[in-house]
């Protein structure tokens, strides 16, 4: 990847993400979060979410596979943001996802002297933004 291949407002792809609540289950034993909110039905209706949600840090993770993807180098993500806006809700549905976000990347800024572009994602389910200002700055040749 060149730089000076890249404009401002270049599409640098799209993708699904499928969601399931053995999703969850498996992101909680990897990270250590435990919270019943992203597992137990009836805990997070209690405490008036409309139901089971993934992971904020699951879907913040899930959704920058897209710009690693796109780079081909993990390692080229100088850094990561964004702001989570509304719960990812993923129904317990067998055989299907639960949830679909989906995610698209787009040029947001380029600096020819560090050699770096921002990658802006719009992160969405059912047309709603669930993370806003996501953003990652990546090493670029």
């Amino acid at each position: 990847m060149n730089i000076a291949e890249l404009a401002v407002g270049t599409e640098i792809g799209t993708r699904t993400i499928e969601i399931s609540r053995a999703d969850l289950i498996k992101y909680a034993g990897a990270s250590g979060d435990f919270n019943p909110i992203h597992w137990n039905e009836r805990f997070a209706r209690e405490v008036e979410l409309p139901g089971v949600i993934a992971h904020g840090m699951f879907t913040m993770g899930a959704a920058v596979q897209l710009v690693t993807d796109w780079i081909g180098d993990p390692s080229a993500v100088v850094s990561y943001g964004t702001r989570f806006t509304k719960p990812v809700p993923v129904a317990d549905l067998e055989g299907e996802p639960g949830a679909v976000v989906t995610v698209v990347g787009v040029v947001g800024a380029l600096d020819s002297d560090a050699g770096t572009a921002r990658i802006d994602l719009t992160v969405t389910l059912d047309g709603q933004k669930v993370l806003v200002k996501a953003q990652a700055t990546v090493r670029v040749t």
